[in-house]
């Protein structure tokens, strides 16, 4: 029994870090590149000319690469525990535990970056308040959907038993 509590919290401490990386790729590569909303730092250093925007470039990339190393640490983190499930139900841990690691770093983004540091906001000029409080509730209900996943019968019936 110890040893599929640890395989379970280790399923789920594997899959939160993956869903953290893909949260951090889904903010960078929608928000910052395709919508061109806002950049790591524009509320710092506003991208109005070629200098401001490749100090911003810089800024995202140092993001995207952060996530790819969080992301990549997910998979590792997921490869190790694989040979551990034995054909295991699995679905509704992982599922959850991606939920937990995304919704995690949209609280934290929007509380740090958008609330304590003003570094950006979701969607500067009329309205961004509402933005980032809407990107605080997209990742609060992740975050509580991903604790009711992996607190679900369907997901602890198989690793407490």
């Amino acid at each position: 029994m110890m040893e599929k509590a640890r395989t379970f919290r280790s399923l789920v401490g594997a899959s939160a870090l993956l869903g953290c990386g893909l949260g951090a790729f889904f903010d960078g590569i929608l928000l910052h590149q395709i919508l061109q909303w806002h950049n790591m730092l524009s509320n710092v250093e506003p991208p109005l000319d070629l200098v401001s925007m490749k100090y911003n470039m810089l800024w995202d990339g140092l993001f995207h690469a952060a996530a790819w190393l969080i992301t990549v640490a997910g998979v590792v983190r997921l490869w190790w525990v694989a040979p551990m499930l034995h054909g295991e139900r699995y679905a509704p841990a992982f599922g959850g535990g991606v939920l937990l690691g995304w919704g995690a770093f949209n609280v934290l983004e929007g509380l740090v970056d958008h609330q304590w540091l003003s570094l950006h906001h979701v969607h500067p000029g009329a309205g961004q308040t509402a933005w980032d409080l809407a990107f605080l509730a997209w990742g609060a209900a992740m975050l509580l959907a991903g604790i009711r996943l992996v607190r679900s019968p369907a997901s602890t019936r198989v690793w407490s038993s």
